[in-house]
């Protein structure tokens, strides 16, 4: 209490996060939850996930410098017919399970976007990541060509075909599919010149990395998750998917992680990381760097591994929600009511932590009061901050796994020791 008592003498300006949450959480049930930024949806949604902060402000600058001789960028002019080739004969990665779905535009956003083709309206570059034996992976534009696929040729990518809806000029043409439209406009779209990026093979990952999450097309920044998810194909993708949508995941983070980011399969990933490899072997301080190599690692798994880490990642899914109830992973003051965002700091320090313990010790966890004990420590500054600010610095990274596995150890010795009185 120490730590709060001090907190109150400091100006408002000069308070962490949590303590004005305090303040404006005062009566049980309240919440000003203004106070935390929280992620988007693809459409601009507020998300129930916290946004990570560096010192300076939210995750958006690039830190890690490179040599600009490494970036080897093609830029192509090309058609949407040859984009079509590529697609019917295996030459492009569209990622299917990107962004969750590759449909996540709605059919009214996807027919504006053919409506400005057959109005020749430029539309923005595609971004590529060349492979190594010529295919591209599709990094910035999937939704733009997925929309045109699934209008002239649907069997490319596998769905429905796309009937135009919601035009705002061209409303003639409300409910024609591409079978429908003169042969003139057919050879228009299929004409249409696009402009592609395309990164070139042999460019380092860091650069590519680096690369593409400048990119910032149509107001909407790709997600670090979403750059992963398509420069690093593989078992990685899908088993992120799988334990993502397990139901005991989905029900300790009280079904609120909205997926079309890729936040919960960055939670994930960030569980798998610090379970591969312990956080005080966290040297780099690029959480970037070590979340896209722990993609790598996941590649690599060999089936015994992979299910042990599936068994873990389950138990501490289904620990943490008997322990924290609606709290999980989730800032947390004493006899608060309203739910917090998720913290994924947060989720990383404690699911980890679970997984270490053996299911007795869990049990003890379950009985005794953790979320009491939880509470005293969030009134700590420092603590706070390791999970608020800067959440990729080696230094909090170790802090907050250490003040978790302290928090649950305490715990656990407590309920020891007043058994045996």
């Amino acid at each position: 209490m120490a730590a709060l008592e001090e907190s109150q003498g400091r100006t408002r300006g000069q308070r962490s996060v949590f303590e004005r949450y305090q303040d404006a959480a005062a009566d049980p049930g309240e919440l000003e939850s203004s106070l935390f930024s929280v992620e988007v949806t693809g459409d601009g949604r507020p998300t129930d996930v916290e946004r990570e902060e560096t010192d300076g402000g939210v995750i958006e600058d690039i830190t890690s410098p490179f040599d600009p001789e490494h970036i080897d960028i093609d830029t192509r002019t090309t058609t949407v017919d040859l984009l079509l080739s590529r697609l019917r004969n295996g030459m492009i990665d569209l990622a299917p399970d990107f962004q969750r779905k590759a449909g996540i535009w709605t059919d009214g956003k996807q027919s504006r976007l053919i409506e400005s083709l057959l109005l020749r309206i430029p539309i923005p570059s595609f971004y590529a990541a060349e492979n190594k034996d010529g295919s591209w992976a599709i990094v910035d534009g999937i939704q733009r060509l997925t929309s045109i696929a699934r209008f002239v040729e649907p069997q490319t990518v596998g769905v429905d075909p796309l009937k135009l809806t919601g035009l705002e000029y061209l409303r003639n043409f409300d409910g024609a599919g591409f079978e429908d439209l003169s042969g003139k406009l057919q050879i228009r779209l299929r004409e249409t010149e696009v402009v592609v990026h395309v990164i070139r093979r042999g460019t380092p990952e860091p650069v590519m990395f680096n690369v593409f999450a400048r990119i910032n097309t149509g107001g909407e920044p790709l997600t670090r998750q979403e750059i992963r998810h398509a420069l690093i194909p593989g078992r990685a993708r899908t088993l992120l998917a799988e334990l993502a949508e397990t139901e005991e995941f989905r029900r300790a983070t009280g079904y609120s992680v909205v997926g079309d980011r890729m936040a919960d399969r960055e939670m994930v990933l960030r569980f798998l990381a610090f379970r591969m490899t312990s956080p005080h072997a966290y040297r780099s301080g690029d959480f970037d760097a070590f979340l896209a190599e722990a993609m790598h690692q996941v590649n690599r798994l060999d089936r015994p591994d992979e299910d042990r880490l599936r068994t873990e990642f389950v138990t501490a899914m289904l620990a943490a929600k008997e322990i924290f109830g609606p709290h999980a992973f989730r800032k947390y003051r004493r006899n608060q009511q309203r739910k917090s965002p998720i913290n994924k700091a947060l989720f990383e320090a404690i699911a980890v932590n679970l997984a270490s313990f053996d299911d007795d010790e869990r049990e003890v966890l379950r009985e005794a009061d953790t979320l009491g004990a939880f509470a005293e420590l969030m009134e700590d500054a420092e603590f706070e901050r390791a999970i608020s600010v800067g959440t990729g610095d080696a230094r909090k990274v170790r802090m907050r796994f250490d003040a978790i596995k302290e928090l649950f150890e305490n715990v656990l010795d407590e309920t020891g020791k007043d058994a045996e009185q």
